[in-house]
């Protein structure tokens, strides 16, 4: 009987233990260990629209047809952060990179 419950105490502290070293995401996916954290910073310079490359202005067009480019901003990496207008007004802002392949930031 006593082994019995040495098993069970033993088993118990087993998955306590093992509960320790994984990491639980907002979506519920589990992961047990963090490779990489990559950090977003906001080291973007303003440039005049006409310095965006065609390939992020042909994006624009083709994704945001009544949208009007008002700003746009580089980094070292040369990803573009565009900020654009709708024709009612509203404001967003956008992220691509030089080929127009857009971002999530």
């Amino acid at each position: 009987m006593k082994t019995l419950f040495l098993l069970g105490a033993m088993t118990i502290g087993g998955f306590a233990m093992n509960a320790q070293d994984v990491l639980v995401s907002e979506n519920g996916i589990q992961h047990n260990q963090v490779n990489e954290i990559s950090i977003v910073t906001e080291d973007f310079e303003e440039i005049s629209v006409a310095e965006v490359p065609q390939a992020v202005t042909d994006a624009v067009s083709k994704n945001f047809p009544t949208a009007n480019l008002d700003k746009a901003y580089t980094n070292e990496k040369k990803q573009y952060k565009l900020v654009l207008s709708l024709e009612d007004g509203t404001q967003g802002t956008v992220y691509a990179d030089e080929e127009g392949n857009w971002i999530d930031m």
